[in-house]
């Protein structure tokens, strides 16, 4: 196939670091190209190259469609048909989807707003990849997979040739992940080439022609996808083996902790009933609106379920608000690290002690600065968190230490009972290995944790124990290593 884009000798450097080392890749048309590696591999970097945004450094290459472009802007790069959608998706929230879809095309004579144009472009891009969109919707009001269909639709709209999709399952669902990589496969049938930045190795796999691996600003090498394995990618990409084995346990002979009767809550989910127990790791697993969320929500009071009932320690309890529900000893960390598991413009520290700040203070309600240091300090020791200057605005760390500063957080509280809801969305392997260490000594110290997730492989290997949801109820119990992951996914598919 020709190509339509092709680096040579790419490199970049900030301040006398370099975060690209002379790499060189050629994009085919038509291709799905996956770009991987962890987080400050170079990734970021690389695609703003692409797309125009950082000019490489003298003696790098950037052709297109046969013809050398230098410097390429971002203005001639989406001129030329590359388009980037990013991780936040850079949407407009207060605008309609056809607004969203037709920016920048929204003039017509006298420099007034064309509405009968707006709305001819946005629908021609929504019937372009067959998907169902409502143009008179507001983005704030629709959710994140829609979002995604927005942002590909506005590419479809700007005429791409070339769409860099980064990070764009991070916030997805197993199903909806699922019906973005058929559009994919879609566009690619019409001729446009994707790159695809993710850290899920299934979709890599899944989707990819082709991969290309980067570490420390270096591009290790291209492969084709049909040659690759998920364990041989992993090693590719962090220099390290990663080797998960599911082993039949028993049930620890310990205390129940929680114990849920026949819980309800109409039209989230219905005659719940399971019991967890002290050091047991739960599995909690199911497509998109089984209700596995909602039900944690209600766990931890933010959400009242309709009849049932709710056990800890052997004790019924009332979960009115998320304040009774701490003191009971439960922890919750949502799926959605960025929107409500920190501040991200407040420090490391603040997030830290952000649940336990009225428990440093003094009689005169000043923070005891000695408590407040401890309490930092133990939790970045203890959880291994590369914080630099906790200080530091917690949004400069990475995904993986993102996440360990949430589990911090709720740790102070010292849980009982701590729920992880989607809890390695959006890091990377090595930072996704390093957190199923902390799960597990969390277990082995005794604490009960319910981890729900969509991905198999990360309920199947790191539970144990696995309880399937299926419209709103249990459907299931299976024990890994007494089951195999495919008859799992079997389960939560059927």
């Amino acid at each position: 196939m020709p190509a339509f884009l092709q680096l040579d000798g790419i490199s970049k450097i900030f301040g006398g670091v370099h975060a690209l080392s002379d790499v060189s890749l050629t994009l085919e048309e038509g291709e799905v190209h996956c770009l991987c590696g962890q987080n400050g591999c170079g990734k970021s970097t690389l695609i703003k190259v692409m797309s125009g945004v950082h000019q490489p450094e003298p003696g790098g290459r950037i052709t297109i469609s046969g013809n050398e472009v230098s410097p390429l802007t971002p203005v001639e790069s989406t001129r030329l048909g590359v388009q980037v959608i990013y991780q936040d998706l850079s949407l407009f929230p207060n605008l309609t989807v056809a607004e969203n879809i037709a920016i920048g095309q929204h003039t017509g004579r006298f420099k007034r707003v064309n509405w009968k144009k707006i709305y001819e472009i946005a629908a021609e891009a929504v019937a372009r990849i067959g998907v169902s969109l409502d143009l008179n919707d507001k983005v704030a009001d629709i959710s994140i997979a829609q979002r995604q269909l927005v942002a590909i639709c506005r590419a479809m709209a700007a005429n791409a040739r070339l769409v860099i999709m980064d990070e764009p399952t991070s916030s997805l669902t197993r199903h909806e992940v699922d019906a973005l990589l058929k559009l994919t496969l879609q566009l690619k049938q019409r001729g446009i080439t994707i790159v695809f930045v993710s850290h899920r190795l299934d979709e890599v796999l899944e989707i990819a022609d082709r991969v290309t691996v980067m570490r420390d600003g270096v591009k290790l090498g291209t492969f084709d996808a049909r040659e690759m394995s998920d364990r041989k990618l992993a090693t590719l990409m962090t220099g390290k083996e990663f080797h998960y084995e599911s082993v039949a346990k028993d049930r620890p002979q310990t205390e129940t902790v929680l114990e849920v009767s026949n819980l309800s809550r109409k039209g989230e989910y219905r005659d719940i009933s399971f019991d967890i127990r002290r050091g047991e790791i739960l599995g909690l697993t199911g497509l998109l609106g089984s209700g596995r969320t909602e039900l944690a929500l209600s766990l931890f009071g933010l959400t009242r379920p309709h009849q049932g009932e709710i056990k800890l320690h052997g004790h019924a309890v009332q979960m009115r608000s998320n304040r009774d529900a701490i003191e009971h000893g439960i922890a919750y960390l949502s799926e959605d690290r960025l929107g409500l598991g920190l501040v991200l413009e407040q420090s490391i520290s603040a997030n830290i002690t952000l649940s336990v700040v009225e428990k440093l203070v003094n009689k005169a309600g000043l923070i005891r600065d000695d408590l407040y240091e401890q309490t930092v300090n133990d939790a970045i020791a203890s959880l291994s968190i590369k914080a630099g200057n906790p200080d530091n605005k917690v949004k400069t760390l990475s995904g993986g230490n993102q996440q360990r500063v949430v589990l911090a957080k709720w740790l102070a509280t010292q849980p009982k009972l701590l729920i992880l809801d989607s809890p390695t969305v959006g890091v990377d392997i090595h930072a996704k290995d390093g957190i199923y260490a902390i799960v597990r000594k969390l277990a082995a110290s005794g604490i009960a944790i319910i981890m729900i997730s969509d991905e198999i492989p990360e309920i199947y290997y790191h539970s144990d124990r696995v309880l399937v949801m299926r419209g709103g109820r249990l459907n299931g119990e299976y024990f890994p290593g007494r089951c195999s992951e495919e008859e799992l996914k079997e389960a939560v598919n059927a």
